[in-house]
C-alpha cells in the first residue's frame, strides 16, 4: 500500500520546545510553539499548511491548532492511535497525503504534558481495567512497566539476556544525551555501578530502564521531494514506511499469543524492508523506540539487525554507542533526552540526515526510526538522497 510514496516526499522542517517538568505553557501553547518553529526552520509560511496529522492521544483539536498558528485552509487531517506506536505513522499519513495530492504542506506533531504523576493514565486505576486490561491489570499489572517486565523476564529465561545488556542500552542513551544540550539528562552521567544500584520499578527493570516523563512538543513539516530541493536544509526523504498490527496481538502484553516475544516490530519490519532499496545491513544509525530498555533489544531483532536471541549481546562492547556498529538513539531519546511518545526519535533522524546531530554518525545516509514495540506500531526509513 505504501510502495507509491518511496522517495516522493521529505521532511524539510523540524521544531521543538524546551523539555522539562511542569513547563508553564499549556499543551496547546507547546504545540503551537513547536509547529511555528518547524515552519521557521524550513522557511514555509503558516498560511501554506493545508494538512495536519497528530496522535489520537493529542488533547488539542486541529481547529484550535490551525487557528492559533495561522494555518491555511486545511484539506487533509488525520490521527493515529496507540500512543507511542503512532509517531512514525503520522509521518506515513502525511507522506501519503502529499504523494496523492490531498495536501501540499503537512504538519505532524505531538504535544504532551505528563511530568505530573496525576496526569498519567495508570494513575486512574479504575479507568485501566476495560478491554484487554481486564485480563492483566486486575491481577496487579497496573502500569506499562509491569507488563514489559513480564516479557523481559521471559526473554531473559529464553535467551540468557542479563541486566548488563539492559544497562548497555541505558548507558548508551545517557552518553548520547550528555552531548545534547537540549536533553533532560545533558549534564547527568550514568555509570554501570549507578545503573546496578538503581531502585527497582518492576523487576527486572530498575529506575534507569524506564523512559522519562516529560513536558514538551515537537513537530515536522512534510512536502514533496521536488519542493524539498529548494528549501534550506538537506531533505530527509521518506524512503519507506509501514504500520503493523500482527495477528492475535494484545497491546503491551502479548501474553496469549503463540510467541509473546514476537511483537509488532517483526511484521512492521517485513512491510518496511519489502518496499525499501535499503536493507538492515546498509543502515548506519537507528532511532528505536525506548519507553523501556528491553524494547531496544527486541527491536534490534525484530528489524533484522541481529538474529533471534542475539539482541542482548549485540549491545555489548559499545556496539550501539557512537562509533559502534549501529549507534542507537543518538539524541538520548525517551530514556535520556525526553519522552514525548517517540516524536523526538523522528526529529533526531532528520538531524542525522542533515549532518547536524550532536552525536553525528559519520557518512550516515539512511536512518531507521521506529515507534512503540509492544503496541500496534509504525516505522519509517529516512535517507538524505533519492535512492
Amino acid at each position: 500500500m505504501t510502495d507509491g510514496i518511496k522517495d516522493r516526499t521529505a521532511i524539510v522542517g523540524i521544531g521543538q520546545t524546551a523539555f522539562g517538568k511542569g513547563l508553564p505553557q499549556s499543551e496547546l501553547g507547546l504545540a503551537c510553539e513547536a509547529i511555528s518553529s518547524a515552519l521557521d526552520d524550513c522557511g514555509i509560511a503558516a498560511s501554506e499548511v493545508d494538512g495536519m496529522v497528530s496522535y489520537t492521544l493529542e488533547t488539542n483539536s486541529e481547529v484550535d491548532v490551525a487557528r492559533s498558528v495561522g494555518l491555511g485552509d486545511i484539506r487533509y487531517f488525520s490521527q493515529v492511535g496507540y500512543g507511542g506506536g503512532a509517531g512514525c505513522g503520522t509521518i506515513l499519513h502525511a507522506a501519503m497525503a502529499v504523494a496523492t495530492g490531498q495536501a501540499d504542506v503537512v504538519v505532524a506533531w505531538r504535544s504532551r504534558k505528563r511530568a505530573a504523576a496525576t496526569s498519567r493514565p495508570w494513575a486512574q486505576v479504575e479507568a485501566r481495567i476495560d478491554g484487554p486490561g481486564q485480563f492483566t491489570r486486575t491481577f496487579g499489572l497496573l502500569r506499562p512497566v509491569d507488563e514489559i517486565a513480564m516479557l523481559t523476564r521471559r526473554y531473559m529465561h529464553e535467551y540468557g539476556a542479563t541486566r548488563d545488556h539492559l544497562a548497555n542500552v541505558a548507558i548508551a542513551a545517557r552518553k548520547h544525551a550528555n552531548r545534547n544540550p537540549n536533553a533532560t539528562m545533558y549534564q547527568r552521567t550514568l555509570s554501570r555501578e549507578e545503573y546496578m544500584n538503581g531502585r527497582w520499578i518492576s523487576e527486572p527493570l530498575c529506575l534507569f530502564d524506564n523512559c522519562l516523563e516529560t513536558d514538551g512538543a515537537l513537530a515536522a513539516i512534510i512536502v514533496s521531494a521536488e519542493r524539498a530541493k529548494d528549501l534550506p536544509h538537506t531533505p530527509a526523504y521518506i524512503h519507506s514506511a509501514a504500520q503493523s498490527i500482527p495477528q492475535e496481538h494484545q497491546t503491551m502484553t502479548n501474553f496469549y499469543t503463540a510467541d509473546p516475544l514476537r511483537g509488532p516490530a517483526w511484521e512492521c519490519a517485513n512491510a518496511l524492508w519489502a518496499k525499501s532499496d535499503v536493507k538492515p545491513s546498509d543502515v548506519k544509525v537507528a532511532q528505536l523506540y525506548d519507553a523501556f530498555s528491553p524494547l531496544i533489544i527486541l527491536s534490534l531483532e525484530g528489524y533484522g539487525f541481529c538474529a533471534r536471541g542475539e539482541g542482548g549481546p549485540f549491545t555489548d562492547n559499545g556496539n550501539i554507542e557512537l562509533g559502534g556498529q549501529l549507534p542507537v538513539n543518538t539524541s538520548g531519546a525517551g530514556m535520556s533526552e525526553a519522552y514525548v511518545h517517540g516524536f523526538n526519535l523522528i526529529t533526531e533522524g532528520v538531524r542525522q540526515m542533515r549532518g547536524t546531530s550532536t552525536s553525528q554518525v559519520e557518512d550516515a545516509d539512511s536512518c531507521l526510526v521506529t515507534s512503540g514495540e509492544g503496541v500496534p506500531t509504525s516505522a519509517i526509513l529516512l535517507t538524505n538522497a533519492v535512492q
